[in-house]
């Protein structure tokens, strides 16, 4: 079985586009192969700057004949619907096929790749076409199937060159499709516009100019090794990061991990050569996250640190070439251009000093009230004083001193005038910090500048300190209060301001640091009574899909929604989380059929006779030793249950519930409910009320499913 080797040579396809663009060739090649009736073993998919690869292992040789039996008209049906019959079979002329109309079954024709046979039915004789598709040679289809993939390749952006109508990333070059066998290799003929397939390609543009030939993948990429390309890209991110960390191992430094620059320098660079250099002295005092933000997006560097000390000391890049003087002409090159670069960075970082030495990082916050935040909502300042407002009344529920909070949220979104983060957006929170320990405030300030925008996702980290989580919880608060005011709610897909984001964020702080705050007391003053049902609605909801992905059952969480005091976060999931673990346990499953044929029957009841049975249950009018026994049992469990849930101790409040298994089935089995005694009859059904009640304390059971 043959193996196919394609690829697709251009000018330099955009790093952040390869990744896609492999699994694009792979898909669109090998679907459309498949369809066509080809099978095959594997498929592999590879790229550098300058080529697209695919490899596909034992390929059939041709696809296989088919048959397709299709039912037509009757023999005798009007020429009319004969006509439309054969039409959509190929075929035109209609004289032949109405010859049949009388003839014995199994008569028939033969028209083209068609046969029109007569069958007799119960309906009378029908037509049937059997279409006959020859199988075809794979070189046939490959051609076919990879013209298609090139000519509607799914770019994010394309360009057409010269006067072809050819669109691609980047100017195509050249076509590599190549069949091999034991036998050997031949080209599959193929032509897109003014390309013309071959079993040539190039190495590296500047180390190995000048086009070979080649036999086969292992062959292709045996020659290109040679020709100083490194195919794959997981190979060529394990080279850098191999050479990167040996190098600076040799100093005693250390590379910082960062796995989105080290698959994009691997996809501007064929044949990778790590170079190491150092930092001028005078930009050794700018923080490490600026120089490594300002390398990594500036110039694709990574950053070299002092482990003891944090310090960005040295650089990494990765040229595309070795060079006769081992790179020293291109890190000279690189090297001035950091200069100016670090120049501008170190010029931004003075300035914001000086800044905030003359006005303080509120005076630098002024600038604020010149930026809209929402054209409803006001300014970014107007923002601000509320989330101030918002952090101070918080503090205390949290821990954290009032006036930190307050002062805390007044600087949080200061540095966003800064010039830093004007340069570098990716920095604000940070640089605040920065700027705030260089004012000297307090660190629990400084700290609150950075942190109050987390947690950003459901994996980031979510801050602990006091004054970070009541600055935290107000910004985002005072976010979902903001646009719920306004009805600018998330829909559908659609959620432009990031609300469910933030509601998650509110959730995550809220339980990470144990928080007890009721939302409805936490929101900003002012807002509607159906504005904050629908808020907390609304973080019901993100709580529910934040539960089911910590595994928590839908109907355990509903169960527990539908209790009192569901606005408190915290105590709702410890209930969650306890009813969750009672349920699969032996007791939990027992208890909770116990309590439904308690509901059952009590709600009959009430729906028959039009009352409540909730009161009146009185141990003297007991007959049986297993009603008094319910009667203590149940005196029992509720003398612990009401301590366990003050204590919100819904394990313990669960473990008393689960004592009343053992009466509960026994006085089901020796006693009969609805007996014609109607004062025994109530009682019995008041008594059932208790069970369903007892239960209901913890969490509404009928919810749970069955």
């Amino acid at each position: 079985m043959p193996d196919l080797l394609l690829e697709l040579f251009s000018e330099e396809i955009p790093a952040r586009m390869q990744a896609r663009a492999r699994e694009d060739l792979r898909k669109l090649v090998t679907d459309g192969l498949v369809e066509a009736g080809l099978t095959y073993a594997s498929a592999g998919a590879f790229s550098t700057p300058r080529r697209l690869v695919l490899a596909i292992e034992d390929l059939t040789a041709e696809s296989p004949t088919t048959r397709e039996e299709r039912k037509g008209p009757k023999a005798d049906a009007p020429q009319q619907a004969l006509a439309g019959f054969l039409r959509g079979l190929g075929i035109e002329d209609a004289a032949p096929v109405m010859a049949l109309a009388g003839q014995p079954s199994g008569a028939h024709v033969h028209l083209g790749g068609v046969t029109i046979t007569v069958r007799d039915d119960k309906k009378g004789q029908l037509l049937f076409a059997t279409l006959t598709k020859p199988g075809r040679p794979a070189p046939e289809i490959i051609a076919e199937v990879v013209e298609r993939a090139i000519r509607t390749f799914p770019w994010p952006k394309s360009m057409r060159w010269g006067t072809g109508a050819l669109r691609w990333v980047r100017p195509l070059h050249s076509i590599l499709c190549q069949l091999t066998t034991e036998a050997g290799s031949e080209v599959v003929p193929l032509a897109v516009d003014h390309l013309t397939s071959g079993n040539t390609t190039e190495g590296h543009r500047f180390m190995a100019p000048g086009r070979f030939a080649v036999h086969g993948f292992d062959d292709y990429a045996a020659k290109l090794k040679r020709a100083h390309v490194v195919l794959d890209a997981a190979e060529r991110e394990a080279i850098i990061w191999h050479d990167a960390t040996t190098a600076a191992f040799a100093v005693g430094l250390e590379v910082v991990p960062d796995a989105a620059l080290l698959t994009e320098v691997a996809g501007l660079v064929e044949w990778p050569v790590v170079l190491m250099g150092a930092i001028e002295d005078t930009f050794l005092g700018l923080p490490p996250e600026v120089l490594q933000t300002s390398m990594r997006e500036h110039q694709k560097f990574f950053s070299v640190k002092n482990a003891a000390t944090g310090r960005i000391e040295q650089f990494v890049t990765v040229a595309n070439r070795t060079t006769a003087d081992d790179g020293a002409t291109i890190l000279k090159g690189n090297l001035k251009v950091l200069s100016a670069r670090l120049s501008d960075a170190k010029f931004f970082w003075d300035n914001d000093l000086r800044a905030v030495a003359d006005k303080g990082l509120e005076g630098m916050a002024e600038g604020l009230s010149q930026v809209t935040f929402h054209n409803k909502l006001g300014s970014q300042a107007d923002r601000v004083a509320r989330i101030a407002a918002l952090a101070r009344d918080l503090a205390p529920a949290l821990g954290a001193d009032p006036d930190q909070a307050a002062q805390a949220a007044r600087i949080a979104k200061a540095d966003l005038q800064s010039a830093m983060v004007g340069e570098f957006p990716e920095l604000q929170g940070l640089m605040g910090r920065y700027y705030a320990t260089a004012a000297g405030l307090p660190e629990a300030v400084a700290a609150a500048s950075q942190e109050h925008y987390s947690p950003l996702g459901p994996s980031d980290d979510v801050p602990s300190a006091p004054v970070s989580v009541a600055v935290a919880l107000a910004d985002k608060l005072d976010t979902l209060a903001g646009f719920w005011s306004i009805d600018e709610k998330p829909t559908g897909s659609k959620d432009p301001f990031a609300l469910r984001r933030a509601a998650l964020g509110v959730t995550r702080l809220m339980l990470a640091n144990d928080a007890r705050l009721p939302l409805r007391t936490a929101l900003p003053a002012g807002l509607t009574e159906e504005v904050s049902d629908n808020l907390v609605s609304f973080f019901h909801d993100r709580l529910k899909v934040y539960l089911r992905d910590q595994g928590v059952r839908h109907d355990v969480i509903d169960a527990c929604l539908a209790m009192p005091g569901n606005d408190d976060l915290v105590l709702l999931v410890k209930r969650a989380s306890a009813l969750q673990a009672f349920l699969t346990t032996e007791d939990g499953t027992n208890l909770l059929q116990g309590f439904r044929r308690a509901n059952n029957i009590v709600g009959q009841a009430e729906a028959k006779d039009g009352v409540e049975y909730s009161f009146g249950a009185d141990a003297k009018f007991a007959e049986d030793d297993t009603e008094r026994a319910l009667f203590a049992a149940l005196d029992d469990a509720e003398a612990r249950i009401d301590p366990a849930l003050q204590a919100e101790d819904f394990g313990a409040a669960m473990a008393a519930l689960a004592d009343l298994r053992a009466p509960t089935d026994a006085f089901f089995t020796a006693v009969q409910v609805n007996v014609d005694n109607q004062v025994l009859r109530r009682n019995r059904l008041n008594l059932l009320h208790r069970i369903r009640a007892a239960c209901m304390r913890v969490a509404d059971l009928s919810r749970i499913a069955e």
